[in-house]
């Protein structure tokens, strides 16, 4: 579909979305996100504080963006192990359509962040790295890509991990908001993000699907072409006035938004991709883990009241198994 106005020949895509679209003219292309529902499922189930709430939001969207390109059935995963007062960060995107994410925090450390007004992303993290894992089954070779994270936030390691490991010039932002609903006692949890990527001229180069494992040692073979393409300088130029508002607000779709930044030279949007909060875990895949990861030993060390409880950390499904099951299925 050629997207000219805002007379559309079918409805406004709407929340938890991804909604693919390029923009010939300026030879890139690129993704929206959308997320409502299912990312303040994510977010409120756990209580974070809100800035905790709002750094993890953001990491949700940069999976959503990136994961969305799978096309295949598996797992895009990201993850940050860091020394801040998050610590721990960890999306999965069960593709196509599946979200799940979980934040580790220091309560204590968060609580001083917040009163010192340190709540910025970049603090929040601190130093350490950023993984981003495309997992297509048991038969199958992982793809990994690991990015430093040194101060920065989520939108700027996402640049720096497109420079090194791709070397496809790449801009992305990520904007998470906190709204009241008229009728709802609580506020709602909704992002957007967008991410666009200079296409090469004439098939030249190829761009990946994959994050893939990306040789981060050599910079300096980016093509200079690329970097000072006129039509990648409109590109950055129309991009840098999206605003937070605008990418978080509910009443702008995806379409909107596109319509208002590219309507001079064109974009043509793409059916949309849905997005629902979904873990994956189940009784079955713990029972599995308990048996082949840990020894005899180890699971009588976590009986309690004659049962081994397990809880998701993304979730918060309790499961309980009896010792005697695991003697059972031994063979």
């Amino acid at each position: 579909m050629q997207l000219t106005d805002y007379g559309l020949d079918r409805p406004e895509s709407g929340d938890d979305v991804v909604v693919p679209f390029t923009l010939e003219q300026l030879d890139s292309r690129g993704r929206v996100v959308r997320l409502s529902e299912s990312l303040d499922a994510i977010l409120t189930r756990h209580n974070y504080p809100a800035p905790v709430a709002r750094l993890l939001g953001e990491a949700v969207v940069l999976a959503a963006l990136i994961g969305s390109s799978l096309k295949f059935e598996g797992r895009f995963i990201l993850q940050t192990q860091t020394d801040g007062p998050v610590n721990l960060i960890v999306v999965d995107l069960d593709a196509p359509d599946g979200l799940r994410g979980y934040a580790r925090f220091d309560a204590d450390a968060v609580q001083k962040a917040i009163e010192l007004g340190e709540t910025r992303p970049a603090q929040l993290l601190g130093k350490g790295h950023l993984a981003m894992t495309v997992d297509q089954g048991a038969h199958m070779d992982r793809y990994q890509g690991i990015v430093a994270l040194e101060g920065g936030s989520l939108e700027d390691v996402a640049h720096t991990y497109f420079q090194q490991s791709e070397q496809v010039p790449t801009l992305v932002r990520l904007a998470v908001a906190q709204l009241s609903r008229r009728g709802h006692p609580h506020p709602h949890w909704r992002a957007g993000g967008m991410l666009v990527q200079y296409l090469p001229p004439h098939g030249e180069r190829t761009m990946p699907d994959l994050p893939g494992d990306g040789d981060f040692s050599n910079l300096e073979t980016a093509d200079k072409e690329f970097r000072e393409s006129e039509k990648w300088a409109e590109t950055r130029a129309l991009f840098s006035t999206i605003a937070d508002d605008e990418l978080a607000d509910p009443e702008i779709s995806a379409e909107r938004l596109l319509f208002r930044l590219f309507h001079e030279t064109g974009v043509r949007v793409f059916e949309p991709v849905p997005l629902e909060e979904r873990c994956t875990c189940s009784a079955e895949r713990i029972e599995a883990m308990l048996r082949d990861n840990f020894t005899a030993e180890e699971r009588a060390d976590m009986v309690v009241d004659g049962e081994i409880e397990v809880v998701c950390e993304f979730c918060s499904a309790d499961y309980h198994f009896r010792p005697a099951e695991f003697d059972e299925t031994q063979h």
